[in-house]
């Protein structure tokens, strides 16, 4: 006798990339997954928490590298439900930080589908604290902005030019193709020597990172080869890296 399906979708955030980091939450729905649609930030140990006979299918967008529309990602999550039952989205990160996350749940429930959203650890709080970088601190940081460093449209968001004109900690995502334009707008206020880190691959086994000024950080990260994807941390807050020196900026990559 074939047994019934009963469609659900799980928004589940597997955090910043070391698989530790997921929340057990997150580990008892993949456990429980009859399908899997995982991103390109995920890493894939996680996937190890779901059933031997769960499908798993990788739908992850990178710069340039758009196999599966948002649209088709979204039809696909509706389909795979009703095909298979219980579907698990894992997403990098926290899924409603630029995740998209609400907009596929939104897509679920408008099908009638029942929904569950489990957090993850956003790269934009954690990627900075394991390398010591705090977003606030008394007397240097009273808030933080997380923004993105592209739009929709594909422009550089109009709230970094908002962000450099405040004292607050500004942590840029998919931000690193935009370094020259970001660092320009900083530059235009007169921010130049404002310190500012670039930390690839974070809380991963290759991170590596680069602190720099807004001035120097261009060239540093072409000497030291340091890319995508990263996270863009500027601020006086980066001046509480443990290897930072005020007088003569260190470069380091680990």
């Amino acid at each position: 006798m074939k047994q019934a399906i009963y469609p659900k979708v799980t928004l589940v955030g597997a955090g910043p990339g070391d698989p530790d980091l997921i929340s057990v939450k997150g580990i008892r729905a993949l456990q429980q997954a009859d399908v899997v649609l995982y991103d390109a930030l995920v890493n894939e140990e996680i996937l190890h928490y779901t059933p031997e006979e769960a499908v798993r299918l990788y739908v992850g967008k990178r710069l340039g590298q758009h196999e599966f529309t948002q649209s088709k990602i979204n039809d696909l999550i509706v389909a795979m439900a009703r095909l298979h039952g219980h579907v698990v989205r894992l997403k990098g990160g926290d899924p409603f930080v630029f995740g998209r996350g609400q907009e596929e749940i939104s897509y679920a429930r408008q099908h009638g589908l029942e929904t569950a959203i489990v957090p993850g650890i956003s790269s934009s709080i954690a990627v900075p604290e394991m390398q010591g970088i705090p977003l606030t601190s008394r007397g240097i940081s009273e808030s933080f902005w997380v923004l993105t460093g592209t739009t929709q449209t594909g422009a550089i968001s109009a709230d970094i030019d908002l962000a450099a004109q405040s004292n607050a900690t500004a942590v840029i995502l998919m931000g690193v193709h935009k370094i020259r334009e970001i660092t320009a707008i900083y530059q235009h206020y007169g921010k130049g020597e404002m310190p500012i880190a670039i930390i690839q691959n974070g809380s991963l086994a290759n991170e590596r990172y680069v602190l720099a000024t807004v001035d120097t950080v261009v060239e540093e990260m072409q000497q030291q080869g340091v890319g995508s994807p990263a996270v863009i941390v500027i601020g006086e807050v980066v001046r509480e890296h443990p290897a930072f020196v005020r007088e003569h900026v260190a470069l380091h990559c680990v």
